[in-house]
């Protein structure tokens, strides 16, 4: 006998109830019948010997951060609390219920560092404003004409809808605010109830190692980036190398086959008038590195542009010997352009070797783009007072006496944000930036430049033109005298502020103008002849 019914308004518990459908009972004859019943706590036999509290469908009460019933001894959780829910949340309860207990027994604070366990919802807000809505994904099943054995019915994902399931994922929350690191964190480190804030701290001393950025090789168009499907960068292609890469370590081609046939072109957007005067340092090393992985992963033809081979490290010619082996093939000529012909990439160049005018199909292009400053270098030169040559890079006190120091104490230099270097190069230049900065904390004491700046307070204005143009922020303003002053420590002697003075009360020890008078007169006058 079987009754419709539909859902009518939620009753006091917040559930729709159920109302019959009046003179839609019909009755359907079977063989076999399976209740699917709903669920109840059986806590008669507890409460029958016991004072605990219920609620009035016989659900227990309890404290909802430790799960104490009103009998001290007994804990409760899961569905005889709640109701009919998920395991996960039974779950949740057990292990809530065993944190209770354990303080029970050593008689701990049930309730101490526990506000933060929830329940609570969270308040991450999700912008989907131009994100386009698709529906969840299906997974397949078995056709129902096929369900005779014991055959799994939910087929699950292919490679593919699996793929599109988890593209649909926004990554809004990046932390799902689930909390359990707090469970295994011993250190208590972790406050759920910190804001964002900005704290200021003052240091002595600085290390610059900003890093750097890669040339966009978009921009040379003949080298069709970005046009081509399979013109890579030399980057992107260590991704391919990558075991856990987006090929699993195969170096495939758009089509999902592996290239016969690959070109590597060197200094893209380096040694260029156009671009990048300066070498990069590192990009012959890492194409023929690539050159190498590329030959033994696909065993592929291999040609290698290049102007120069600059293998200046230890063990770097040597490696140069190898691939030459290994039948890699230099070619010494940048290409003038690449074109696609029927499913080939065309390189064109010159050979200034053989005088000759080549013309090679390839499966594969990789571009090695050069080096180049940090897009916020300017902002952070700024900040640290740091000059920058033409290059772009950020400038030592001394190329070869003071590689590491920069024009302002205190401040130093380290990798790649100085200029193009490898590996071990910024390795080294690391260790003595923190050296340097080291000794300048253990010695206790700071040395000056002699010929500073100074501000005759007779004669000043209080105009502040000098703590305007001083570079190094070391003309300050006195308040309670009305006149500016210098900070012996942070002058470097430039004498900028001396020449803009208009009452000419800023001077330079050193120089001043009966000491340039003097040392004039000097130069000016006659030797006796001995």
């Amino acid at each position: 006998f079987i009754l419709p019914h539909y859902f009518g308004a939620p009753d006091e518990t917040g559930r729709k109830r159920p109302i019959p459908v009046e003179g839609s009972e019909f009755t359907m004859p079977c063989d076999s019948l399976i209740m699917a019943i709903g669920q109840t706590p059986e806590v008669e036999p507890l409460i029958s010997d016991t004072d605990l509290e219920t609620t009035d469908w016989s659900g227990l009460i309890v404290d909802e951060t430790t799960l104490q019933t009103n009998i001290e001894e007994i804990f409760a959780g899961g569905d005889c609390v709640t109701g009919p829910d998920i395991v996960v949340n039974a779950m949740e309860a057990g292990k809530r219920a065993a944190e209770s207990i354990h303080r029970y027994i050593n008689g701990l604070d049930l309730r101490e560092g526990r506000e933060l366990e929830g329940p609570y919802e969270s308040d991450i807000e999700v912008d989907t404003e131009n994100v386009q809505k698709e529906k969840r994904i299906e997974t397949s099943k078995l056709d129902a004409t096929e369900r005779k054995g014991f055959e799994e019915v939910n087929q699950g994902f292919t490679e593919d809808l699996a793929k599109r399931e988890a593209e649909r994922c926004l990554n809004c929350a990046i932390c799902c605010d689930c909390r359990l690191c707090d469970t295994v964190c011993d250190a208590d480190a972790i406050d759920y109830s910190m804001k964002d804030e900005i704290i200021e701290e003052k240091f002595g001393n600085a290390i610059i190692a900003t890093g750097y950025d890669l040339f966009d090789p978009e921009a040379i168009k003949q080298f069709g980036y970005e046009i081509y499907e399979n013109v890579y960068t030399a980057l992107e292609v260590e991704r391919m190398v990558d075991a856990a890469g987006p090929t699993e370590g195969e170096i495939l081609l758009s089509n999902g086959k592996k290239p016969e046939s690959v070109a590597i072109i060197h200094c893209v957007g380096s040694r260029d008038e156009n671009y990048h005067k300066y070498c990069s340092s590192i990009c012959c090393m890492y194409s023929m590195k690539l050159a190498h992985l590329i030959k033994e992963e696909t065993e592929a033809d291999v040609y290698e542009y290049y102007i120069d081979i600059r293998a200046t490290g230890k063990g770097y010619e040597e490696f140069y010997d190898r691939l030459l082996e290994e039948n890699v093939k230099f070619i010494r000529g940048i290409p003038g352009r690449i074109e696609e012909e029927d499913e080939k990439l065309i390189v064109y160049s010159d050979d200034s070797l053989s005088d000759k005018q080549l013309k090679i199909p390839v499966d594969m292009v990789v571009l090695s783009p050069a080096i180049e400053p940090r897009s916020n270098s300017g902002e952070v030169a700024k900040k640290f007072m740091l000059s920058k040559g033409e290059d772009g890079f950020f400038m030592e006190r001394h190329p070869k006496l003071a590689p590491v120091n920069t024009s302002s104490d205190g401040i130093f230099l380290a990798g790649a944000c100085q200029g193009p270097k490898d590996i071990p190069d910024s390795v080294a230049q690391g260790s003595a930036a923190a050296q340097k900065a080291d000794s300048m904390i253990d010695a206790g004491s700071l040395k000056l430049e002699p010929f500073t700046s100074a501000i005759d307070e007779d004669i000043c204005a209080g105009c502040k033109t000098c703590i305007k143009v001083c570079p190094f922020d070391a003309a300050v303003f006195d308040e309670e005298k009305g006149v500016a002053r210098i900070e012996e420590t942070l002058c470097k002697g430039c004498g900028t502020c001396v020449a803009s003075c208009p009452s000419g009360a800023a001077y330079q020890f050193g120089y001043k103008d009966e000491q340039i008078n003097a040392e004039v007169i000097a130069s000016l006058e006659e030797v006796p002849e001995t």
